[in-house]
């Protein structure tokens, strides 16, 4: 069943889901509010479309702001109808996306329309971590409104008419749009608040895209046929070290893989794959990336930065919360040393191992360059609780590059004896053969195998069940 209107909140919806599987549930609703001579404006549908549908047969609600009828501004009937749609979505199971367009909050209403904000938020916090939440901007957020986003799962954005914002960028001091639009796409998606940016197509096809890979809720599963050849053999993976994203999509079915985030911390990568048609999280510390015409477009030191570990931290807890298994990709010799990130590192680290070490999925993790100290143990560590660690043959894993550890070891000692001895170390202590032996690395593997590795260890854990001590939640 179509909508009974033709603006482009409707449209949206239309071009998002299936073709006529829209339902719109209460189209009759408007404002009652008559402070201000509200009573003399019409108030269709008071905004906001909502309503139910599919994408590839999954079901969706959907509700999406309509511009046209007072600024798709949020009143109190507004409100009622998006947590109305929560609460249909909480019984179903079914993920929630919201269209967003709007001016904000309706100040005719006033503190009926601040209630509605309060609503939907507390709508949001008890869907969280049981039904995906989707958040696409269209036109503008600002305001209270741009706490939505922040409280779904994923958000996208347009990237010409699109604004989010809390505070406009003119009212921020010392600055206007010309020098810094802090409301644009590119500048939330660098903030880390916005995962995925691009026209209004594009933006419809990400969602879908999205929604093809989550479970539709805390309780389901997501599987896909795989015609995909699960022994295929990745010759060139071992060349992917730095650029991890070319890396996952190589070893992912029929090379899909699905960046979450990509314009923040770029040093990390996070994101969705298939293995063996199971959806499978991916996190892995990254040192280059290449441009379309297979250019090195920027670099970045093995490190580990804040920004990528609460990057990594916030998509493990999602994956967690929606039992998507989990594989890290390591390469990290320590941690960002700048005076900076000193301010946040620890915390952020602390936050990083809390995800990997709380969650309870299977967990598996693949040494594919440097492990060193506890930026090693922080990546999805044995220590840390992954289920199967399994590392390149040029894996190095230990406390500190060997060079560097002889030097301080045999400090005012010879070119020559430090030479030696970090050759020494190097056997005894960095080698994968070493950690092997002492059991922090279950399998070396050939970097072309990893495919058939990691999918028959997600198969063996697919049963794994773990026990946690009594309590209420983390405080980390």
């Amino acid at each position: 069943m179509s909508t009974t209107s033709s603006n482009f909140a409707s449209q949206r919806i239309a071009a998002l889901l299936d073709e006529n599987s829209f339902v719109e549930i209460g189209a009759m609703v408007c404002a009652r509010a008559t402070d201000f001579n509200m009573k003399q404006n019409d108030t269709p549908s008071d905004g906001v479309v909502t309503g139910y549908g599919v994408i590839d047969g999954n079901l969706v609600y959907v509700y999406s702001q309509d511009a046209s009828v007072m600024g798709g501004s949020v009143g109190e009937m507004h409100a009622k109808k998006i947590a109305s749609l929560y609460d249909l979505a909480l019984k179903t199971g079914a993920p929630v996306i919201g269209l967003i367009d709007s001016t904000g909050i309706r100040l005719q209403e006033s503190t009926d329309a601040l209630n509605g904000f309060g609503m939907i938020y507390q709508k949001q916090v008890m869907a969280s971590g049981v039904i995906p939440q989707i958040t696409a901007v269209f036109g503008a957020c600002g305001g209270g409104l741009a706490v939505i986003p922040g409280l779904t799962d994923f958000t996208l954005m347009e990237t010409k008419k699109a604004k989010l914002f809390v505070n406009t960028p003119n009212s921020l001091d010392g600055n206007t749009t010309e020098k810094c639009d802090s409301a644009s796409a590119d500048f939330q998606s660098k903030s880390g608040l916005v995962d995925f940016t691009g026209s209004e197509e594009e933006i419809l096809g990400q969602i879908r895209q999205l929604v093809s890979m989550l479970p539709g809720n805390n309780n389901d599963e997501k599987f896909a046929d795989c015609t995909d050849d699960l022994n295929r053999v990745s010759a060139d993976l071992a060349n992917c070290v730095g650029d991890t994203a070319i890396a996952l999509s190589q070893i992912a079915d029929d090379n899909a893989f699905v960046e979450v985030s990509e314009a923040y911390a770029k040093d990390m990568v996070t994101g969705f794959l298939r293995l063996n048609g199971t959806t499978v999280g991916a996190v892995a510390n990254r040192t280059e990336v290449y441009d379309e015409e297979g250019n090195v477009a920027e670099k970045f030191d093995a490190v580990l930065s804040v920004e990528g570990c609460e990057k990594a931290a916030k998509f493990i807890a999602f994956c967690d919360a929606f039992e998507i298994p989990v594989l890290s990709l390591t390469n990290a010799k320590g941690y960002a040393a700048t005076v900076e990130s000193e301010k946040k590192i620890a915390k952020a680290a602390a936050k990083l191992i809390y995800a990997f070490a709380n969650a309870t999925v299977p967990k598996v993790n693949v040494i594919i360059g440097k492990a060193y100290g506890s930026a090693y143990v922080a990546m999805n560590s044995k220590a840390v609780g992954a289920d199967i660690t399994m590392a390149w043959p040029t894996a190095e894993i230990g406390m500190m590059d060997a060079n560097l550890a002889a030097k301080i070891m045999y400090e005012g000692q010879g070119a020559d004896v430090i030479s030696e001895k970090a050759g020494e170390y190097a056997a005894l202590q960095n080698s994968v053969d070493s950690a092997a032996k002492r059991g922090y690395v279950d399998q070396i593997i050939d970097a072309c195998d990893t495919r058939k590795y990691v999918i028959g260890a997600f198969e063996m854990l697919y049963s794994k069940r773990e026990d946690r001590p009594a309590k209420k939640h983390g405080t980390v």
